[in-house]
C-alpha cells in the first residue's frame, strides 16, 4: 500500500531503506530531538550516530502503511521486520515538522 508522505518524511524513510545515516540526519534541523527505545538523541550528529549504530546492529526493513495528524504531530504507522528481538513489529513514528524539516521524532510501539 502506498501513502502520500510529506516530502521530508518520505526522504527519511527512503534514506533509512538504504541505511544512509548521513542522509537521514540531513532531514532534521540542527537542534532536532529523536526519542527511540527510551533514549534521547539531540542534534544532527547524535541522530546520525543513532542511525549508524542501528543499521550496523540490525538488518531490517520498514514499510509505512498509514498516515494521520494527532495533536500537532504527523504520525506514520510502519511495519518493521528484521533480525532484532520482537520482530516483526508495528511502530508509530511521531514527527514534528517545521519549514520542511523534522524538528522532533518519537518512535513507539
Amino acid at each position: 500500500m502506498s501513502i502520500d508522505l510529506p516530502d521530508v518524511i518520505d526522504t527519511y524513510f527512503k534514506a533509512d531503506k538504504k541505511s544512509d545515516a548521513q542522509a537521514i540526519s540531513e532531514c532534521f534541523t540542527q537542534d532536532a530531538v529523536v526519542v527511540d527505545e527510551g533514549n534521547t538523541y539531540t542534534g544532527r550528529d547524535a541522530i546520525r550516530q543513532w542511525m549508524a549504530n542501528a543499521s550496523t546492529k540490525y538488518t531490517y526493513t520498514v514499510e509505512p502503511f498509514a498516515l494521520a495528524k494527532e495533536a500537532g504531530h504527523t504520525v506514520v504507522n510502519s511495519h518493521l521486520v528484521g533480525n532484532f528481538p520482537g520482530s516483526p513489529v508495528d511502530l508509530r513514528y511521531f514527527f514534528v515538522l517545521k519549514d520542511g524539516m523534522i524538528t522532533e521524532l518519537e518512535i513507539v510501539p
